[in-house]
């Protein structure tokens, strides 16, 4: 065997020079990445591994003032997928499309994708839920996901706004208080491998997310109800373009009620409530239907301004009293027309039949332009102008609600020509928002401390602990008590002998103004076009609430505040008052109408039907109850109106029967189509069956459908529209 040259030597000795060096190089770099760049290349590891899915925070309650839950989040299941875990991609989308009513293709191709997690649908109902998870179908979760939900459907729509599918707040109160409401989502971490198959043995943990705070309101829920109510009547009966309601408290400046009629459900924002208007935006195209959208969402009381008439008389009178440049005894002369401004014509309202000689008083009564121009003048710009800007005209009242505005006021003292001053005096030439108007008014009835509208009490935690509480706030004094006073008892008498008379409510002194105003569009007074409104304090003595009702375009014939508003008012201030337990004041005359048109409803609880039908029929008075399953030996377990309520002779008497109808009995869906709505009404009360409707006309659809077997006192959903 021959011995290695020195060529090779060298070739081996430069081999091993080149592995030695190689060698070092590596364990450098690996000694590199693993005490240098280690904790890094590690922490992107993980985030290569980490397969991250959001849960939700539950979004606070929206509570009216007592406690009712007016918007709630209610737990609704959301469909994810991981589109590497799943095995038989075109079986798993013949599923998931037939269980969740989805197009198969859109399926297929989103649990294909090459995203690691991909969600395939939103706040499904428990029963597909339950059936998805029998499927045991691989890559896919169903997450525990919660859903915004307004119970009361259309209930005070305009307060509390709507939310988007992410359940962050758009509008209303929803929108204003997000940030509170909206509480820390929660995280759901897992690990995977490069394709997105979850490792077998990895740390799989659940951060929950932490709940929103709650708002209380200042809205009470009943009061609520009876402003809805009555613009709901108002706005049918006049055939009018909307009606709105405000009702404030106006020692604290809290509102109690805000109504505005026509309105929308927050659960199907997008959706009118009309059904002819449903079928007609549906050939919009998308840039009319957005503006429609924006319309139907509008809070009118807020975000629209409008000339007052002569309710902003009250506020002239205020000032006029204030700065004493009027007494309640002064002497005016109204002789239809005004001539005291140069360069217009003005006159009074009622020029063809004028006033005469009359007070002061009379004029607040009668309403009466010129005397109201003659306080103006006597007040003259600069003074006009302070008191407008006091009493919150031309600025925002600061309430928490979306899209307020300023109104529109001259820009000063030195703007204000002398016709402007005349014609604002009795409330033209300026524009104002009903939220302005009855915080003003708000201010005369307490004694003249503007206050700052609230309609948020306070922030609460799950665990009903108050977290932040919102004090009334006092923007500045206005009048004097003594103004205040006197004004009180002027408007009074508006009411028992003026324009106001049908806002009279027996047992209650209630002070008020009636408002109408022609309308302005596009610059100009439009033809028939008119806004009727009044506005109201009660009682008077002791200021409990103040009330102001706006009828736009009323086309029904009618359109004086004091004939259609003043009702309204009358109406909701009796039904206020009777609620918050203020006690009537009857007068001897009212007391003896009273006593001969009302009897006491008497106690008929614990006692068989047939003994109540007997005792209600002595005492003047009919009955109804829920069912008609009742035997003679029925006991009445309750009662509405209470023992001890007065109520009109005749009036209805509802009872409330102990039934033997068992919890588990069954009733069968009878088919309502092409039946009315006093026939489905009187068929499904009869049954036992609880009822929401939808639509006007004919029944049109139904759930459950007929010939379903469902539980005694269970809810049926019925749709009307109109004959084919």
């Amino acid at each position: 065997m021959s011995s290695p040259t020195i060529s090779t030597k060298k070739r081996l000795i430069a081999m091993l020079l080149l592995v030695s060096i190689a060698s070092l190089s590596l364990t450098i770099r690996l000694g590199y990445l693993q005490i240098v760049k280690g904790e890094e290349l590690k922490k992107l590891a993980l985030e290569q591994w980490t397969r991250d899915i959001p849960v939700r925070a539950k979004r606070g309650v929206i509570f009216d003032r007592k406690g009712k839950k007016l918007a709630i989040s209610v737990s609704a299941d959301t469909v994810w997928c991981r589109p590497a875990d799943v095995k038989n991609p075109k079986e798993t989308a013949k599923i998931l499309a037939e269980v969740l009513d989805l197009d198969e293709d859109n399926v297929y191709k989103k649990i294909t994708s090459r995203q690691s997690v991909v969600k395939i649908k939103m706040w499904i109902s428990k029963e597909k839920a339950d059936i998805l998870r029998s499927k045991k179908l691989s890559g896919i979760e169903i997450v525990d996901d919660n859903k915004r939900y307004y119970p009361y459907d259309n209930f005070a729509a305009h307060i509390l706004g709507f939310t988007d599918i992410d359940n962050v707040g758009l509008y209303g109160i929803e929108k204003t208080y997000n940030k509170y409401l909206t509480g820390t989502p929660g995280r759901w971490i897992k690990t995977a491998d490069a394709v997105g198959r979850q490792l077998p043995y990895a740390n799989e943990k659940l951060y929950e997310p932490k709940d929103g705070l709650s708002v209380v309101l200042t809205i009470d829920e009943t009061i609520q109800h009876f402003a809805e109510k009555a613009a709901l009547e108002a706005l049918l009966k006049n055939k009018a373009k909307r009606v709105s309601i405000i009702i404030m408290e106006p020692k604290t400046g809290d509102i109690l009620a805000m109504a505005s009629k026509p309105d929308y459900d927050p659960n199907n924002p997008r959706e009118p409530l009309d059904e002819n208007l449903k079928q007609q935006w549906k050939e919009l195209p998308q840039k009319e239907l957005i503006k429609k959208w924006y319309d139907m969402w509008r809070n009118f009381p807020i975000n629209d301004v409008y000339e007052p008439g002569s309710t902003f008389k009250i506020i002239t009178a205020a000032a006029g009293l204030e700065e004493n440049v009027v007494t309640p005894e002064s002497q005016f002369y109204c002789d239809g027309f005004i001539t005291s401004v140069k360069g217009a014509r003005l006159k009074c309202w009622r020029w063809y039949n004028p006033h005469g000689s009359e007070t002061f008083v009379e004029g607040v009564q009668n309403s009466c332009n010129e005397v109201f121009v003659a306080v103006g003048q006597r007040l003259g710009k600069e003074r006009m102008y302070k008191y407008i800007k006091a009493f919150g005209f031309g600025e925002k009242t600061g309430i928490e609600l979306t899209g307020e505005q300023s109104g529109i006021i001259p820009r000063g003292p030195e703007y204000m020509k002398e016709v402007n001053l005349a014609t604002i005096s009795y409330g033209q030439g300026i524009a104002v928002t009903p939220i302005q108007l009855i915080t003003a008014i708000s201010a005369v009835a307490n004694g003249g401390n503007l206050m700052k509208p609230r309609i948020v009490k306070e922030l609460v935690d799950d665990k009903g602990n108050v977290v932040h509480e919102f004090k009334p706030v006092i923007k500045r004094k206005v009048i004097s008590k003594d103004t205040s006073k006197t004004l009180l008892s002027i408007l009074e008498t508006v009411v028992s002998s003026g324009t106001g008379k049908k806002a009279y409510v027996p047992g209650y002194r209630v002070g008020g103004k009636t408002g109408t105003a022609q309308k302005v569009i596009n610059g100009r007074y439009a033809e028939g076009k008119y806004v009727a409104s009044f506005v109201a304090i009660a009682p008077v003595n002791d200021p409990k609430i103040t009330v102001l009702v706006v009828i736009d375009e009323p086309s029904n014939g009618e359109y004086y505040g004091g004939r259609i508003a003043a009702p309204v008012a009358g109406q909701v201030i009796k039904e206020t008052l009777n609620y918050l337990d203020v006690e009537p004041q009857f007068t001897a005359d009212e007391q003896k109408n009273n006593n001969e048109k009302t009897v006491v409803v008497p106690e008929v609880r614990n006692l068989t039907i047939k003994d109540v039908v007997n005792k209600l029929k002595k005492a003047g008075l009919d009955y109804n109850t829920e069912t008609l399953d009742i035997q003679k030996d029925s006991l009445v377990i309750d009662q509405f109106p209470l023992p001890g309520t007065k109520v009109k002779k005749g009036s209805m008497i509802d009872l409330y029967v102990y039934s033997r109808r068992k919890e588990d009995s069954k009733i069968i869906m009878p088919n309502l189509k092409g039946k009315t709505m006093e026939e489905v009404t009187e068929l499904l009360n009869n049954l036992g069956l609880r009822f929401k409707f939808k639509g006007n006309g004919v029944v049109k659809s139904q759930y459950p459908a007929a010939g379903t077997m469902v539980e005694f006192n269970s809810l049926v959903k019925v749709e009307f529209g109109k004959v084919n």
